[in-house]
């Protein structure tokens, strides 16, 4: 969950994207605002359902910077699958307008994304533990090193990271009616328990413990609880360039770097990887190591 920005670096933010048009969500107000009362059925609260709707005539600038660094709108987001940190946002913002001009409602099943169009939808995976909701993308953020979706409290509570913070997920943009047999194959579960929204601990990829509780209302399951996660660095088809690479992280002593051949499109590339990964820590940590180092672009990676 993100925190209050210092007033300069909201100024400094304000400036940025005065210069480019449509601003990303409103910064929060310095001061930490008081929870506002969830609904009886926060934890029940139902999936979006993806439908057409005009691409809105805020938030979607072709391009915009926040802290220096500029940030492309994709054209669509048709075909659209990323893989990294979710974080959720609550009562700063609750009640601020959106990039969209919509006001924020944290107990709405909606999500924040730095390039997405607005609208659109996606379904949000946990892939500590299966757990699955789709959202409704009307919103710009996070704008912290290696989030790539901020939820709602009701999104994140669903999928079990309000306790956490953060947490791995898999992020899979949905056109209307794509998505209604996938979900409908998946048996559904209910939601964990509620916890309080100010914990923020950063999770271990772990299985949670069997919870018996009827089914019929909540997260789908659609993802084993066992993933295997990594930091990948890059794929190369001439096995000298991945030597290099691999010799580089090990020259500034990232460990657990590897190499691996793996088929692709009828040829052979080789994967250097990092891993596995243990926690939304241990990525953060060596994420900005290889930052330093010469490789920006390194993504999580599952298979």
């Amino acid at each position: 969950m993100r925190r209050p920005l210092p007033r300069t670096a909201l100024l400094v933010a304000a400036l940025l994207l005065a210069a480019c048009g449509s601003p990303p969500r409103r910064p929060s107000l310095p001061e930490r605002q008081p929870m506002p009362p969830p609904p009886a059925d926060v934890a029940r609260v139902p999936d979006a359902v993806p439908r057409a709707e005009p691409r809105s005539t805020h938030g979607n600038p072709p391009f915009y910077e926040v802290y220096g660094k500029r940030y492309t709108v994709l054209a669509s987001a048709r075909g659209f699958v990323e893989r990294g940190v979710a974080s959720w946002y609550g009562p700063d913002f609750h009640g601020h307008n959106t990039s969209s001009g919509e006001p924020y409602d944290m107990y709405a099943m909606t999500a924040a994304h730095k390039t997405l169009p607005l609208p659109c939808y996606a379904r949000i995976t946990n892939l500590a533990n299966g757990r699955s909701v789709v959202v409704r993308i009307n919103d710009r953020g996070p704008f912290v090193a290696n989030r790539i979706v901020d939820l709602s409290y009701s999104a994140a509570l669903r999928l079990d990271l309000v306790r956490t913070g953060t947490g791995f997920v898999e992020l899979r943009a949905l056109e209307p009616g794509e998505d209604a047999l996938y979900a409908a194959a998946a048996p559904p579960q209910p939601p964990p328990s509620q916890p309080a929204p100010s914990v923020a601990q950063e999770p271990v990829i772990v299985p949670p413990p069997v919870v018996d509780e009827p089914a019929g209302a909540g997260a789908l399951v659609l993802a084993p609880q066992d993933l295997s996660l990594f930091i990948q660095v890059g794929a190369y088809g001439d096995p000298a360039n991945a030597s290099r690479v691999l010799a580089r992280l090990q020259a500034a002593g990232v460990p657990r770097a590897w190499m691996q051949a793996v088929a692709s499109n009828g040829r052979t590339l080789q994967r250097v990887r990092i891993g596995p990964i243990a926690s939304v820590a241990d990525y953060d940590q060596l994420a900005a190591r290889l930052a330093t180092i010469g490789f920006p672009d390194a993504r999580l990676a599952t298979d």
